[in-house]
């Protein structure tokens, strides 16, 4: 059930980051919200609203997640870059992904949000100065996070 939960795995949180490391996480943001369309492209409502393991949510569900998600992170990254080491609050993904609209909303509310926002966020993360990495904010569980995790 581990690996039906965490396909690619648990969260790691990384260490030392390299440049190269930051170039290729503003390419996989740059290219995400094409890659999730095209993913979901064509899939009926049912197929949609199948979930993608047991007693797991729903394809519906995870792509509304992603946009709730990648919302927090824009936002964390935000804070973090324009007040001193800010503590963020966390979220109860699991209530926000039986939200209505995340339950049944079409895809469209949020395939061109987080288009949108990914262009945002990679315009943010490209104008980095070096230091502007290691900028944190306080993270309830995790600690002082720095930007380039």
């Amino acid at each position: 059930m581990e690996d039906l939960r965490y396909p690619i795995g648990r969260f790691e949180m990384p260490q030392n980051a390299t440049q190269e490391d930051r170039q290729r996480w503003i390419e996989a943001i740059e290219s995400a919200p094409g890659q999730l369309r095209q993913a979901v492209a064509g899939l009926s409502d049912e197929q949609l609203d199948t979930p993608y393991r047991p007693q797991g949510w729903t394809i519906r569900q995870v792509v509304h997640h992603i946009t709730d998600s990648h919302l927090n992170g824009y936002v964390r990254t935000k804070w973090a870059l324009t007040e001193d080491n800010p503590a963020i609050k966390t979220y109860e993904q699991t209530r926000w992904a039986d939200s209505p609209e995340a339950r049944s909303g079409d895809v469209e509310l949020s395939l061109p949000l987080l288009k949108s926002l990914h262009r945002r966020w990679s315009v943010v993360l490209r104008s980095f100065e070096t230091e502007n990495w290691s900028q944190t904010f306080q993270h309830p569980k995790w600690g002082t996070v720095p930007l380039d995790v």
